[in-house]
């Protein structure tokens, strides 16, 4: 491979390279480069990037970091100056765009989202198939169903242009569009239960994350207890209504199911999922939710009643889709997962490390 290699010169680079015709772009260990990896308070990650990423993850997951680090390591290494890595392929890329915020423009008379979208724009017409293109939060300034299409629509342009980049965003209908993408992987910044509550972990992972940690964000920054309360409450009123709405709706096979966690099965368009063979698919997951839950529910009485645990234990039923990763508030519970095959047919299997929560997971493979 052709390239050149200054490891002496680049002490946190021990494989460091310039490539001149690849497309792909290795970055072993990568760290943060405002911290200090001696301390022990930077996490480091391998990112292996062959196309575009859609990048979700929980708030303070660490998606800007992410972001703000493969491009400090990409524009470095282009200069042939030291990168945040322990080992770096870095292609010649003809250009390095980064969007992060934006904000309004009195002075021009524009709003935040106009300064958005014009920036956007600017990067999105010059991108090419040697382009490292970068979009934190995207479209995050207009109201959220033309916002989430603006942004599927963008992402089917950066796919077809063949860049390498990661576009981050809570915008989480971009999994339900029937979008055309052939140059797009799906990952996430993972989260563990550290003492009862979700912590991120800071770590790239493959799938996707629709758990926003929101309310417990909100709740460690000082806001009102009765305010997230309400919250909570208003936002499972939505999603009751949603799914009732949803499942009215479709008289055909659905490509997914709310629920209150907010996860939904990905379409077939976005790489290869799940697709119900009849329309009498959602009727079967109806009919299997509705048997578990029963029978989870009399298990939990009987044990109640017996005094084996002190409470009675909520039942929460979650979609996963094949390329899916489980909520991070699933993690360390009890649970039941059912895999629904293409022909009807179920597997079921459990896990109970800890009786507080259940769980049933519905998981949909071809």
């Amino acid at each position: 491979r052709r390239g050149w290699v200054l490891p002496a010169i680049y002490p946190l680079s021990k494989d460091y390279s310039m490539e001149e015709s690849s497309s792909e772009m290795d970055l072993l260990r990568l760290f943060p480069y405002w911290l200090d990896t001696n301390q022990g308070n930077a996490i480091l990650n391998d990112v292996n990037m062959r196309s575009l990423f859609i990048l979700t993850g929980p708030n303070g997951g660490g998606k800007s970091s992410m972001l703000r680090s493969v491009c400090a390591a990409a524009l470095l290494g282009v200069c042939g100056l030291m990168v945040p890595a322990a080992s770096a392929v870095i292609p010649h890329f003809d250009s390095i765009m980064l969007h992060m915020k934006a904000y309004d423009s009195p002075a021009d008379g524009k709003s935040s989202f106009q300064i958005e979208m014009s920036e956007i724009r600017s990067l999105v017409s010059r991108a090419t198939g040697r382009s490292l293109v970068l979009i934190d939060e995207i479209c995050r300034g207009t109201e959220t169903a033309k916002g989430t299409c603006i942004a599927g629509s963008i992402i089917e342009r950066l796919d077809d242009v063949g860049c390498l980049g990661i576009v981050s965003t809570h915008l989480h209908g971009i999994f339900d569009l029937p979008l055309s993408l052939n140059n797009t992987d799906f990952k996430a910044m993972g989260a563990e239960v550290v003492n009862g509550c979700i912590q991120p972990t800071w770590r790239l992972m493959d799938g996707i994350c629709r758990e926003s940690l929101a309310f417990q964000t909100a709740r460690k920054e000082g806001m009102p207890d009765l305010i997230i309360k309400r919250a909570e409450e208003l936002y499972l009123t939505m999603s009751r209504s949603n799914k009732q709405t949803s499942s009215t709706a479709h008289h055909g096979p659905s490509v997914g199911y709310s629920n209150v966690n907010g996860l939904v099965g990905m379409p077939d368009s976005l790489g290869n999922m799940f697709e119900p063979p009849s329309g009498t698919f959602g009727l079967l997951r109806k009919d299997v939710e509705s048997i578990v839950t029963a029978i989870c529910k009399d298990k939990l009485l009987d044990l109640y009643n017996k005094r084996s645990i002190s409470e009675l234990v909520e039942v929460v039923c979650v979609t996963v889709g094949a390329r899916e990763q489980p909520p991070p508030s699933t993690v360390g519970r009890s649970s039941i997962y059912i895999i629904i095959r293409r022909d009807n047919k179920l597997y079921v299997g459990q896990v109970f490390p800890r009786l507080l929560h259940i769980h049933v997971f519905f998981c949909f493979f071809v």
